[in-house]
């Protein structure tokens, strides 16, 4: 069986420079969802990873985070704020 991805379509949308914040947000909270499910699963910290040993370099806060990783999850957040707009939903801080 051949998995082909099929995201929403987000080609057209353009996200408003006010999501900005709310994509730091969104981002900093994936990676912290993560690290959750990893520390209850028996995972801890250690700059060398290690799968069987359960040991993972990202076990930190967002902030300590290398670049690389930040913007990997900044992209996540970006493409699930723009998939919510194509499907004709909107945003709004009250």
């Amino acid at each position: 069986m051949k998995y082909e991805p099929k995201p929403i379509d987000t080609s057209r949308i353009t996200l408003p420079g006010e999501l900005t914040e709310l994509t730091e947000l969104l981002a900093e909270n994936a990676h912290d969802q993560w690290a959750i499910l990893k520390l209850k699963e028996g995972w801890t910290y250690d700059p060398v990873p290690d799968n069987d040993t359960k040991k993972h370099p990202d076990l930190v806060a967002y902030g300590d985070l290398p670049e690389s990783k930040k913007e990997y999850d900044r992209q996540m957040a970006i493409e699930t704020l723009k998939a919510i707009l194509s499907l004709g939903f909107k945003i709004v801080k009250e």
